[in-house]
């Protein structure tokens, strides 16, 4: 017997949706990793660099679990959650934040968080004729 998450994750995904959960935990897991990277490597700022390295962790582990969980599941608490990916990583880039110089992968954080988010929103709030 399938519990109602379960259904959920079972029925035909579009190509839409795969994409836009693919692109919010390949942003999970990047974070996960460039967080490993910042706690790791020596730096002159040490532990403040060690700690946003360990914070970045715990976001991309976060965001992962739900996106492989009740996002797929279509939970709206899980939509509204991962929106906090773009806001973040908007404002390290508008703040010129660290970790880091260069500030490529903050862009690329937003635009690949976005995209997932944005392809999905017809998931979490269907129309109304989508359901007659």
């Amino acid at each position: 017997m399938c519990r109602g998450g379960d259904d959920a994750l079972r029925r035909k995904e579009s190509l839409r949706f795969r994409v836009s959960w693919i692109a919010l935990l390949v942003t999970g897991l990047a974070t996960l990793a460039f967080g490993v990277v910042v706690a790791i490597l020596p730096s002159s700022e040490g532990q403040f660099l060690r700690a946003i390295g360990a914070a970045s962790i715990g976001m991309g582990l976060f965001g992962s679990v739900i996106t492989l969980t009740a996002f797929r599941r279509r939970e709206r608490w899980a939509y509204f959650s991962l929106w906090y990916y773009p806001f973040f990583w908007t404002a390290h880039l508008v703040g010129n934040l660290p970790p880091g110089k260069d500030h490529v992968h903050q862009v690329i954080f937003i635009a690949l968080s976005l995209l997932g988010l944005l392809l999905s929103i017809g998931e979490f709030f269907p129309r109304a004729e989508d359901h007659l």
